[in-house]
């Protein structure tokens, strides 16, 4: 999987569980960048995206990532 492909992939994940539709991800986007993206939404975004790529994330990995960049390359790794 290349990053574009997962990032095409991550943001209607993103838009859908934040009920965001104007949200565009890229590799710096932070929580701190989109308004609807807390700590519980956090949870829902992670649950959401480990089903959509039938994966799941340690959290120790989870607690790592400072941006959406950290978070694609922890899905490449998988």
């Amino acid at each position: 999987m290349d990053r574009n492909y997962i990032l095409t992939k991550l943001t209607p994940i993103f838009r859908e569980q934040l009920d965001n539709e104007e949200i565009e991800l890229n590799d710096e986007t932070t929580a701190s960048d989109i308004e609807e993206w807390d700590s519980l939404s956090h949870i829902q975004l992670i649950v959401a995206i480990e089903k959509a790529f039938g994966i799941r994330f340690t959290s120790s990995e989870i607690q790592s990532w400072n941006n959406v960049g950290e978070m694609i390359d922890s899905i490449i790794s998988k």
